[in-house]
């Protein structure tokens, strides 16, 4: 099988010149190609350090670079750990990723397969067409495999605008990770601070766009890398990159109660949800309303943890469960068994973290408007839906999700006074133990 993969662009005087940087799974995707939907570019990127976990210094002509690539200074026998949270949007996502966040031996990135999503939604409709789910999961998969062994300068194929000498200012969310905000990727002196305002704006103003060689360099000077990401529908579809040998993958599946989820994204996508805030506040159900933005996410919520409860064997040792709740009621200790479970020590900056974002009422207006803020009370936080959701929306919700509810613990309502009554969780006393 051949796969057609260069793009072309009209240069000056109309000469017409290809480059091989462009992945997207045009011809490819129609014939079957199941796991890699885009090229790995190691062997063609320009940046002065190439390859997984060794810079390759001999092969440098710029001087500058030189003491930077020094093989040397890589931890070449440490054992390195490849971490996943795997979530859904609105679950606590951005809160559980910022404990992975704190700890200084990890590289965490927020979200990059936000990229992907953007360069394929905004293709044309003949190549939308032509781009399948499995072709976008593969994309999914490559970019992960990439960012996990350092490999940032892959990224480049879905940022836009296009990074220029391997620099761009439209790196996604880059200010949640300490890492892309402190040297050597910011300039000595330029430390991303536990007191910075949570806004996405701080991080590139100090430290100006990101180069994405030193970021790979950063990346490569942390003994861990940890991912967070809301796009890959079930844990299924993970399975090649557990099953990989240059990873050793630990996935932590973040979950949350559906209604809890629902009444978050209503609050945070006011224009995708505004047919259920219209039903919430007047409590009458639009027709036009569409279930499947919960009803989805449950299907997917069961099938992933059907499959973690299975404990198949590309799993053991792989996979935790994590109910949002029981992180917010017991922060401290379920903090401890994420890192047990990734094989990370539990740092006092990790604890003065967590000591810090869940016992703040948050009153500053910038951290309520914040969508991805991490401060809060996070035993209110936890059940505060109670107070936002209509009963008919709960009711409905419940109806749908009646499956995803009994199989996490999950306890339905069946009165408004119930409802409303905080004094009584409604999250039932569950242990799920990781997948061994």
């Amino acid at each position: 099988m051949h796969c057609q993969w260069e793009r072309c662009r009209v240069r000056g005087g109309g000469r017409m010149e290809c480059s091989w940087k462009t992945v997207l799974l045009l011809v490819c995707a129609s014939l079957g190609v199941q796991y890699t939907a885009i090229r790995t570019l190691r062997d063609s990127l320009s940046g002065p350090c190439q390859g997984a976990y060794r810079c390759q210094s001999r092969h440098l002509r710029d001087s500058r670079w030189r003491t930077s690539c020094d093989d040397s200074w890589l931890p070449m026998d440490s054992p390195r750990k490849h971490i996943l949270l795997f979530a859904t949007t609105r679950s606590g996502s951005s809160f559980t990723g910022q404990l992975l966040n704190q700890h200084p031996g990890v590289f965490y990135v927020f979200e990059p397969l936000y990229h992907v999503q953007q360069a394929f939604t905004n293709s044309s409709s003949r190549l939308r067409r032509t781009l399948d789910r499995r072709a976008l999961l593969g994309a999914y998969r490559d970019l992960l495999l990439n960012l996990y062994t350092c490999e940032l300068h892959f990224m480049e194929n879905y940022i836009r605008p296009e990074p220029q000498e391997h620099i761009t200012s439209s790196f996604f969310r880059r200010s949640s990770s300490h890492a892309l905000c402190s040297p050597p990727v910011c300039s000595d002196g330029v430390v991303a601070a536990a007191s910075d305002p949570p806004d996405e704006t701080w991080c590139p103003k100090k430290c100006g766009a990101l180069n994405l060689t030193l970021a790979s360099m950063s990346c490569l000077s942390r003994g861990h890398v940890a991912v967070k990401t809301v796009r890959v529908p079930e844990v299924g579809d993970l399975r090649t990159l557990t099953e990989d040998p240059r990873l050793d993958l630990k996935i932590v599946h973040l979950v949350r109660d559906p209604r809890a989820i629902l009444a978050s994204r209503m609050m945070a996508f006011s224009d995708q949800f505004r047919a259920w805030k219209i039903w919430n506040a007047t409590g009458r159900q639009p027709r036009y309303v569409d279930l499947s933005q919960i009803t989805s996410t449950c299907k997917d919520m069961v099938a992933s943890v059907e499959t973690g409860l299975q404990r198949p064997a590309w799993l053991r040792g792989r996979y935790l469960l994590v109910r949002y709740e029981d992180l917010a009621f017991n922060p401290k200790d379920k903090a401890s068994e994420i890192y047990k479970f990734a094989g990370l020590e539990m740092e006092d900056r990790v604890r003065t973290w967590i000591a810090k974002n869940t016992n703040s009422n948050a009153s500053s207006p910038s951290e309520w408007n914040y969508r991805y803020s991490t401060t809060r009370d996070s035993r209110v936080t936890a059940e505060s839906w109670r107070l936002r959701l209509g009963f008919d929306i709960v009711r409905t919700v419940q109806n749908l999700c009646n499956d995803t509810l009994a199989l996490l613990g999950y306890k339905q309502v069946r009165s408004v006074a119930e409802l409303r009554n905080l004094s009584q969780s409604l999250v039932e006393h569950r242990t799920f133990q990781p997948v061994t």
